[in-house]
């Protein structure tokens, strides 16, 4: 059963080593009663304490039921002392804040024994020793025998194999241990014990066998294994199969003990109820970064309470902003870049560049929202409550603002900015929908613009801005650039401006998300004021990107050269200011980085208007200007699906082909008289002396060089530039031919033109094909402004009640309409108190991190008393060990309590703070007028206890670690 083969034990004491067990050899029966005798420091506790599994051997080996132990591992050892040992010793070495009934079950609760069973074998342990009426009492309430036999209660309640009794007597008085050794002989008869002592005469009298030590040896052994048995001869074992080692595995897994974590939180809880000062102490201490944190958010919370109540109190100063389309990225950016740190390494001597790009690429952008505005408009127009209501409405107009730059390589428009495009950051779907028109939305870009209009407000603007350089815009054609607080421009604002290099961003998020290295610009440039001052602007009214063709506008923007042109022609705008926000300015104005004037864009607006395009397509609203084509109406669109009707009239389509052809061939003979060839037949229409006397005007001398010159000048020639009187796009030879015409036969020339034109766009407008696009589209991409259709609407109520009435009336049209006539609005007041709010959390956020720190110490104290009751609950470790805890069992039992202290500390925090908002909020209405009442959200209150619970237990890891790591054969020996 059990077998010592030349144990031997060394143990290191500093330099030299010391030989406990010198070889000892000792074959165990099944049941006897063996009694090791020696004088103190021969060897007994030590070998009592490796057969038990306590201690290990140094080298030797330790058979049990034949099989080794070298390779054991700990979990081994510990499945070994729960299943096969019981010890009895001296001290008792029961745990005092246990009752007698648990002591006992402890070893069972680690053997996975369910609660019902456990306690009935307990019970009947305890009976066995004749405890059977003292089960709930605790070990100090009894005398030293009766604590005796709860140890051997506990020794036994396992069932194991072998019983180790160390000095079970010692502390005993004579009546008592002959009691207790009666019990030992009685259990000996089906058990193996082995038991120490210094009592020659109970080993005698109650032991089988006596075995005598002295200095590590074995130098008697009253009856040895070998003296009365024959041991039969063993055949060699077979080496075990995959099928052993798994079913091994098995049964050593299902043999592992464990203890429950709620087995862990009642030692600790039974331990801390017997030092209930300190736990409640310590866990005061370890609650007052509780009370600081939770104060603060009752406050906090009072305080947004009070915010949204104030709300209800405060004058409306903002409007509620109803815009057609959503915020642009411009703005965006422009709050990304007042949210710059206030700190630079730099003089504010100069201007400086900031690299935001970064946070640029991973913003995100909105889809764009349109509201219905023109119908929207109508509604507040006749509504008379309204006037009541509001301080003012204002309803705001918007022309596309197209602004470009003039360079050597060339024109770049600088706004709508289309850099977020060229860098692949949104998808063409998106910049179709967040374009201010449709077949421009290559040109026309985006909402990404850093132009914004200035406030018609100088005073103001002399108080939110420094003028650091130039002056304040005084005309329509004059800006001012604007920097911020460090005298720093947006990096995307340089790029936008042409003050970067765009092109070196073409791709880079495409190529980014391809996995392409790339590298942006991270270098401070630097600008004098001068350089900035010298920046020049060119605005271009929409309508000058198209020019007509054949009869229909079409768009140039595709032609490098027209551009060129387009923006030589347009309006210079120059920088004559740079502006820095003031010091003491909460708010700024201006939130683009160039800065315009009303009347520029009222300038805008009236050459739109007054452009040829915008009068002809109002003129002719069935016409799409763009194509020539029809639009499509509800009246018109049956005819694209009457495809048989088509079929029957082929006769009149025939007939009707033959007379254009003939038309056709009357402008040809035209063409051929103004170029001056005399071999074209007369026209129609035409005399013959008509004719003649149209070519006697020509010059007879120099007809034939006319002819040639004429026919290749109007090969090339622009025909409507000649209708239009333009003649800055003709050539040389162009203009010379043109002079070269008589008045007649410039009239004839613009006569043929106009109904080449008007063939053309009735042959389009009757081809059977539609325009895709519409007029108020058409009109939108030319950036025509309509009174009745506004860009935006701004209702300034008179006072909160005001907002609300206003609101139910935006919410009354709304449910009035579609779905694609909803109203969304800005509710300025809103976005305030929302801004407050977040001011009062950050503060509220640095409190707490303050008071943090000393909910940190708190849980450093806890850690430092979890030690100190490690080293209390020493000798505690060894009994669990002794009885078959794992080292993970004995850091849960520690983390066990730390968890305890922890949920404690958060619960005395929570009401201790609960109470406190009474008097705090007394306080504060005896002090002040602000109806500000503070309370603890109950999501707070839970969050906060988590928390507690979660720093004690992190702060109890190293002592449950160290507890784990302790020897227990010390930890027994520890008083």
């Amino acid at each position: 059963m059990l077998s010592l083969k030349d144990i031997k034990k060394d143990y290191v004491v500093g330099d030299s080593t010391v030989s406990a067990l010198k070889g000892v050899s000792i074959d165990f029966r099944e049941n006897e009663f063996v009694s090791i005798l020696g004088p103190s420091g021969c060897g007994k506790t030590t070998l009592l304490n490796i057969i038990g599994g306590l201690d290990r051997y140094t080298s030797g080996d330790l058979n049990i039921n034949g099989k080794s132990t070298k390779d054991f591992k700990d979990c081994d050892w510990d499945s070994y002392r729960n299943h096969s040992i019981g010890f009895v010793f001296q001290s008792y070495n029961l745990i005092p804040h246990q009752t007698v009934l648990s002591n006992v079950e402890l070893a069972l609760t680690l053997s996975g024994v369910s609660k019902s069973e456990r306690r009935e074998r307990a019970v009947k342990a305890l009976e066995q020793v004749g405890l059977g009426d003292q089960l709930h009492k605790k070990p100090n309430q009894m005398s030293g025998g009766q604590m005796q036999r709860v140890a051997i209660a506990r020794a036994l309640v396992n069932e194991p194999d072998i019983l180790l009794a160390d000095e079970p007597t010692g502390a005993l008085d004579t009546e008592t241990s002959v009691q207790i050794m009666e019990l030992l002989k009685s259990i000996s008869k089906d058990k193996l014990i082995i038991m120490v002592t210094h009592n020659p005469e109970l080993a005698m009298k109650y032991s089988s066998r006596i075995i005598k030590l002295l200095d590590g040896k074995v130098i008697d052994d009253s009856d040895p294994l070998d003296k009365n048995v024959v041991e039969p001869i063993k055949k060699p074992e077979k080496e075990p199969t995959k099928a052993d080692k798994k079913a091994a595995k098995k049964e050593r897994k299902k043999l592992k003990t464990s203890m429950s974590f709620l087995t862990a939180l009642s030692l600790s809880r039974n331990n801390l109820m017997t030092k209930k000062a300190r736990t409640l102490l310590t866990s005061f201490a370890g609650s007052i970064g509780i009370i600081g944190i939770a104060l603060i958010l009752s406050i906090s919370n009072g305080v947004q309470l009070y915010i949204d109540q104030v709300q209800s109190d405060t004058l409306s100063s903002y409007p509620l902003q109803i815009t057609k389309t959503t915020a642009s990225i411009g703005e965006i950016m422009n709050t990304m870049a007042k949210n710059h740190e206030d700190s630079a390494n730099h003089d504010k001597d100069k201007v400086y560049s900031q690299n935001a790009m970064g946070e640029m690429i991973n913003t995100l952008m909105e889809e764009t929202k349109v509201n219905n505005l023109e119908k929207f408009k109508k509604y507040l127009d006749d509504n008379s409550d309204l006037k009541d209501l509001t301080s003012d409405v204002q309803y705001t107009y918007a022309t596309t603002l197209n602004v470009f730059t003039e360079s050597d390589s060339g024109v770049m428009q600088v706004n709508p900015s289309t850099l977020l495009e060229d860098m692949g950051y949104m998808s063409s779907t998106q910049m179709e929908a967040m374009s201010m028109s449709g077949s421009m939305g290559g040109m026309m870009g985006m909402g990404t613009d850093v132009w914004s209009e200035m406030i018609d407000n100088e005073e103001l603007i002399d108080k939110q801005y420094d003028v650091i350089a130039g002056r304040l815009p005084e005309k329509y054609n004059e800006v001012v650039l604007v920097v911020d607080k460090n005298n720093e421009i947006n990096d995307y604002v340089l790029y936008s401006l042409g003050l970067l290099d765009p092109s070196s961003l073409n791709g880079i998020v495409r190529r980014a998300m391809a996995g392409e290295d790339i590298s942006v610009d991270s270098e401070q440039h630097v600008y004098t004021y001068d350089e900035l001052l010298d920046l020049k602007f060119k605005v271009v009214p929409t309508p000058d990107f198209y020019k007509k063709k054949d009869g229909v506008w079409e768009d140039m923007t595709g032609d490098e050269s027209y551009m060129k042109k387009a923006v030589a022609n347009g309006t210079e705008i120059s920088v004559v200011g740079i502006l820095r926000p003031d010091e003491d300015a909460s708010s700024a104005s201006i939130s683009g980085a160039i800065g315009y004037r009303h009347d520029l864009m009222t300038y805008l607006i009236d050459e739109v208007d007054n452009s040829e395009i915008v009068k002809e397509q109002i003129a002719n609203p069935d016409i799409d200007v763009f194509t020539g084509l029809k639009f499509k109406t509800d009246e018109n669109a049956a005819d694209t699906d009457s495809s048989s009707e088509t079929v029957s009239d082929s006769t009149a389509d025939t007939e009707s082909k033959a007379d254009k052809t003939a038309d056709n061939s009357d402008t040809d003979k035209k063409a051929g008289l103004v170029a001056g060839d005399s071999s074209m037949e007369i026209p129609e229409g035409m005399t013959e002396e008509q004719y003649k006397a149209l070519m006697e005007q020509s010059g007879a001398s120099n007809t034939g060089e006319l002819a040639d010159m004429g026919m290749n000048a109007m090969g090339s020639m622009d025909m409507s530039a000649i209708q239009g009187g333009d003649m800055s796009s003709l050539t040389e030879t162009q203009k010379k031919y043109i002079a070269s015409l008589s008045d007649e036969q410039m009239e004839l020339m613009k006569q043929m033109l106009k109904e080449q034109s008007d063939t053309n766009a009735d042959q389009l407008a009757n081809s059977g094909k539609y325009s895709t696009s519409n007029y108020d589209n058409n009109m939108k991409t030319l950036g025509y402004s309509v009174v009745e259709d506004p860009d935006s609407i701004n209702i300034y109520p008179v006072d909160f009640a005001s907002k609300e009435k206003i609101i139910d009336i935006i919410d009354d049209y709304n449910d009035s309409v579609g779905e694609e006539d909803k109203i969304e609005y800005t509710d300025y007041v809103g976005l305030m108190m929302s801004s407050i709010t977040s001011i009062i959390n950050a503060i509220g956020y640095v409190l707490i991190a303050f008071v943090a720190i000393s909910l940190v110490v708190s849980s450093i104290m806890i850690g430092i008393i979890t030690y100190i009751s490690v080293l209390e609950r020493t000798k505690e470790i060894g009994i669990l060990r002794s009885i078959g805890a794992s080292k993970r069992d004995i850091s849960r039992v520690f983390n066990a309590e730390t968890v305890i202290v922890g949920f404690v500390a958060g619960a005395l925090g929570i009401i201790i703070s609960y109470l406190l908002t009474i008097p705090i909020n007394m306080i504060i209405a005896h002090l002040t007028d602000v109806p500000i009442r503070a309370s603890i959200p109950v999501s707070a209150a839970v969050v906060l206890i988590a928390i507690s619970v979660c720093l004690t237990l992190i702060a109890g890891l190293f002592p449950s670690r160290v507890a784990a790591k302790k020897d227990p054969v010390i930890a027994l020996r520890t008083e």
